[in-house]
């Protein structure tokens, strides 16, 4: 997987105003790998975008390589995993 941070105050180029302009042109073309939605799929993925709690805060955080193969073996979607597991830490962290 490629992650990477958009500038908010990066402007387009002349040349990528275009090339956007010309893709709006063109017709979606749907295949096995990307199938027009179906109005239930549709829902769907509307319902669990709302359910997604994006409203955390980036952070880069280092781990060991074994904490990141456990944290793997948990599930594809393993950085929210993470997120929930140092959440749940620190809700039940108590400073003596």
């Amino acid at each position: 997987m490629v992650q990477f941070e958009l500038d908010k105050n990066a402007v387009l180029s002349e040349r990528e105003k275009n090339l956007l302009e010309e893709a709006k042109k063109r017709p979606v073309v749907y295949d096995e790998d990307s199938p027009r939605l179906t109005d239930d799929m549709e829902k769907a993925f509307m319902t669990a975008r709302k359910e997604k709690n994006d409203c955390g805060e980036p952070l880069t955080l280092y781990v060991s390589p074994e904490t990141i193969r456990k944290v793997k073996s948990m599930g594809t979607d393993y950085i929210t995993i993470l997120g929930k597991l140092i959440d749940k830490a620190v809700n039940e962290y108590h400073v003596s």
